[in-house]
């Protein structure tokens, strides 16, 4: 029945995971399918820092016979992802600098030691990913699906002694083609179309 309170839709988000992969990468085709190998998880993240949101934006024609906004349309369109990742890898900087470049480093020694090298990417070199957000409700799966995102804002890293240091990841939506710019995909029987 239409309206009736259903305390099973209500969302825990129990588990939640992050995979990054290249453009054109492969989506999962459900809900629970297997991940593509492509798209790669960020592994452990902060409890708490997970956020999706949906930013459209309107502009409304005021009139000289209403108080109230006569006509409201939609301009444009933004949707973002934020997540702090607790680990610090080669693939998680380059994911929260938008890019870059990792190279090796010997150090003669002694002792020789191999080290490493990131060079954040220069204007106008940034790369886009795509990304898949998972959240598990214990039998209840999401799978937000992006194609093609950008990390787009700066970094700013706390280097306390008391705590974890994190990379900030923050992802805007891209758009321009035929996709959807991002899609969700769930067996959550609460979500199948009325009859």
């Amino acid at each position: 029945m239409a309206g009736e309170t259903n305390n099973n839709e209500i969302l825990i988000p129990a588990i939640t995971r992050i995979y990054l992969g290249p453009v054109g990468t492969t989506a999962p085709a459900d809900a629970t399918a297997e991940m593509p190998t492509a798209l790669r998880s960020v592994g452990l993240t902060t409890e708490d820092s997970l956020k999706f949101n949906s930013e459209p934006n309107f502009e409304q024609v005021k009139s000289a016979q209403s108080s109230y906004p006569t006509r409201t349309f939609q301009t444009s369109d933004a949707a973002t992802i934020e997540v702090d990742l607790q680990q610090w890898s080669g693939e998680n900087f380059r994911a929260v600098y938008g890019g870059g470049t990792i190279t090796t480093v010997t150090v003669t020694g002694p002792p020789a030691a191999t080290h490493y090298k990131f060079t954040p990417p220069r204007i106008g070199s940034r790369t886009e990913v795509m990304a898949v957000v998972e959240v598990i409700d214990g039998g209840k799966h999401y799978r937000y699906v992006i194609p093609r995102c950008m990390q787009m804002e700066g970094v700013s890293k706390d280097l306390a002694k008391t705590k974890e240091s994190v990379l900030p990841l923050r992802l805007a939506v891209q758009g321009g083609d035929d996709l959807d710019a991002w899609y969700v995909l769930t067996d959550d029987p609460a979500f199948a179309p009325a009859a």
